[in-house]
């Protein structure tokens, strides 16, 4: 068994995966953990899905929080007696980033693009609902090219009321109608109509400058927090899968192990 860890800047989603798949998957608060705390976390998630130790054989991190890798790491070596893979520099991917400093790129983006190559082939775009919202392109010889990032969804409802007088807090949800009759409704209105004109447009315009003539359509996939809710309104996402950046983390394990 493999216990996978991807490290975001709001949440922490770790999974255990056999053969690939996903049997087991926990989403914890990213919030600093002393080592002990963290590896506590680790048993106990464990624990209370019946999952002894000893059954896990490895653990791969991604982790776009460099603070928080040390103690995280540590803790997996000192609770579980293993040493963690952390996708970086050293880790094979099989894929060429081709962007103008690859070095800028997450770690969580090369993961998800492995993914969804892996799956779906090339070319393809991947949307990831985190904290930010990124958009991720591999293209026909299956090369990451770049993307975009875009405030994410909770950051705008947040920013809508931090920068507002008036406009009280509200719960990020799909509305029932457009035209809402009331502050509340029309601000969850704006938030996620507008966040999936949003999503649409950018995912639209990555396909066509990925498509060469001829093409296949390009496929687009949708991961992350918010791509339940989103993703499945959006007419330029073909799929919502939320354990993506899980199973790019499981093939990059499997392209690395000794």
């Amino acid at each position: 068994m493999l216990l996978v860890i991807d490290v975001g800047n709001t949440n922490i989603v770790l999974g255990a995966m056999v053969a690939g798949e996903v049997v087991e998957q926990w989403r914890i608060s990213t919030a600093r953990r002393t080592t002990d705390e963290m590896g506590l976390v680790l048993l106990e998630l464990l624990r209370l899905r019946g999952i002894a130790t000893d059954r896990i054989q490895g653990v791969i991190i991604s982790c776009v929080v460099p603070s928080l890798l040390f103690n995280l790491t540590k803790a997996c070596r000192r609770y579980l007696d293993i040493e963690a893979m952390v996708v970086g520099s050293g880790v094979k991917t099989g894929m060429r980033v081709r962007t103008d400093n690859p070095r800028e790129v997450g770690a969580d983006r090369v993961v998800n693009a492995v993914a969804a190559t892996e799956r779906w082939g090339t070319p393809v775009v991947v949307v990831d609902f985190g904290t930010a919202t990124t958009f991720d392109c591999v293209d026909r010889r299956g090369d990451y090219v770049g993307g975009a990032i875009a405030p994410g969804l909770a950051i705008s409802a947040e920013a809508l009321f931090q920068r507002t007088s008036k406009l009280p807090k509200v719960e990020v949800s799909r509305p029932r109608r457009a035209i809402g009759t009331n502050t509340i409704a029309s601000m969850q209105s704006g938030l996620f109509h507008g966040y999936v004109g949003l999503v649409d447009h950018l995912a639209a315009v990555c396909k066509a400058e990925l498509r060469g003539p001829g093409d296949d359509p390009v496929f687009c996939v949708a991961t992350g927090g918010f791509s339940n809710l989103i993703g499945r309104a959006c007419s330029e996402i073909d799929e919502v899968d939320d354990a993506l950046t899980l199973r790019g983390l499981w093939q990059l394990w499997e392209r690395n192990k000794a």
